[in-house]
């Protein structure tokens, strides 16, 4: 690996970074997925604050998007493909991102995404695998995503539930993402398709530590417990409940409890461990942005994770 590759894949971090002959880092991803809402400018919003999220996540800052789009033309009308551009470019916009190009295929089944070129310094760079025992464990988005997308696609979605899981999908993780680099936070990563504790898990199996999660600390979306009790829960959520059963003790958690902990996120929020913790939340405060203490991270077996007590709504 040349010397140049400051982050790669050994670590399961979030992006790709290179530093550049000038001194910079350049962090780079992509990220695709079929349609987990209704409404096609919202799921190009959601798309796109989910590919961003990756950068942020390393805490750099996103600069240029290529789009990534699978298209059934033959079944699906292009105007709905506009439409899911549309709210791709919005929330790129938002972010400052410029949408520079792109590539398209026929496809069977309709997926969006993009790939995303940051910057960022070197010295500044937020990685996954340099978390320490004694830090603390904080989150920046409540826990549901997946479970609400799938009573979306099921009919049994409040409409409430649906805006509040679309606007928080929507959200940039760009302000948490500038709180944690000011305060120079030792690890981070952002909650998506691996959910709470798989992506936990990944952190703290390269950092060398184990962690403890407090249930009854972590924030939830509104009527999900009730919906994974239901059993309304994604298939991405039962394979991260069965990868994690090797390395978490659930204690008293019920098996509903234990899916909402692996339950697979789409623009979930960032999972930051520092031993700074007030400062962080000053600075979050002051951001306008919520911020949740769930546990701390342990001197024990590397990649273990010890969940304590029961989750609350």
């Amino acid at each position: 690996m040349p010397e140049e590759v400051l982050v790669s894949q050994e670590t399961g971090d979030d992006a790709a970074v290179y530093l550049l002959p000038g001194g910079q880092a350049l962090v780079q991803t992509v990220d695709f997925f079929t349609p987990i809402v209704d409404d096609p400018y919202d799921w190009g919003r959601v798309a796109a604050a989910n590919a961003f999220s990756d950068v942020y996540a390393m805490g750099a800052r996103p600069v240029l998007a290529l789009n990534l789009v699978g298209w059934p033309v033959d079944d699906l009308p292009l105007e709905l493909l506009v439409r899911v551009l549309e709210g791709g470019s919005a929330v790129a916009a938002r972010a400052g991102v410029a949408v520079v190009g792109g590539h398209s295929i026929t496809d069977v089944e309709p997926k969006y995404g993009m790939a995303v070129t940051g910057l960022g310094r070197p010295d500044r760079l937020v990685r996954n695998s340099t978390a320490r025992r004694g830090d603390r464990l904080y989150l920046t988005k409540p826990l549901g995503l997946g479970i609400v997308a799938t009573a979306i696609k099921q009919g049994l979605a409040s409409g409430e539930q649906v805006q509040e899981a679309v606007e928080l999908m929507a959200e940039l993780n760009d302000l948490a993402s500038q709180a944690m680099v000011e305060v120079g936070v030792d690890a981070a990563t952002d909650v998506t398709g691996f959910g709470l504790l798989g992506h936990l898990h990944t952190m703290v199996a390269a950092s060398g530590v184990s962690a403890r999660v407090d249930a009854e600390a972590v924030p939830l979306l509104r009527g999900v417990l009730d919906l994974a009790r239901r059993d309304v829960v994604p298939g991405g959520t039962r394979r991260n409940h069965r990868y994690l059963s090797e390395f978490v003790s659930w204690g008293g958690l019920e098996r509903h409890e234990q899916m909402v902990l692996a339950d697979a996120q789409t623009s979930g929020g960032l999972l930051i461990a520092t031993i700074e913790g007030e400062r962080l939340g000053a600075a979050c405060d002051r951001l306008g942005i919520p911020l949740w203490e769930i546990g701390a991270l342990e001197e024990g077996f590397p990649g273990k994770i010890q969940v304590t007590g029961s989750l609350a709504e």
